[in-house]
């Protein structure tokens, strides 16, 4: 036997808030329900549920959107990193993500974290690389990024 219930808050193991799930009696009346995590379905928590998903749309949108007008500044943006350099075009140290963020925050763009650079590995070598940055789940504009030798 279980009961459906409305989520109002993510719950890791179960689903994210706005899913209709079915759990155990006990489990909804002495934990869910109480905590104001869930709530059960009625026609009202129906409605409820078809405002936060359209809440949620309107939001996701909004963030697409930006993200998308953000990724059309960045495929225009080259990013030069200074980095000491050894034989050949060996860098002593490597480049990463933080010193690309921090060069482009410095080009005018400080919504760009360290953790949106998408690099597989930390770069080593002279030369210019293209390098994507995920600005969302669906936005993922490619960087030009020059590393030069450090004067």
């Amino acid at each position: 036997m279980s009961i459906e219930l409305l989520l109002l808050n993510d719950v890791e193991t179960l689903g994210k808030a706005g899913d209709l799930v079915r759990v155990a009696p006990g489990y909804a009346r002495n934990y869910l329900i109480p905590q104001g995590i869930a709530e059960p379905v009625t026609e009202a928590a129906r409605r409820r549920l078809a405002k936060l998903q359209a809440e949620r749309e309107k939001v996701r949108k909004e963030l697409l959107a930006a993200a998308n007008k953000l990724a059309d500044a960045l495929k225009e943006a080259k990013v030069t990193v200074s980095a000491r350099v050894s034989e050949g075009d060996a860098l002593y140290g490597s480049v990463d993500a933080g010193q690309i963020a921090k060069a482009l925050q410095m080009l005018g763009f400080p919504e760009v974290e360290p953790s949106m650079i998408q690099l597989e590995e930390p770069i080593k070598t002279l030369g210019s690389f293209d390098v994507p940055v995920r600005l969302h789940a669906e936005v993922a504009p490619t960087v030009k990024v020059w590393v030069v030798e450090e004067k």
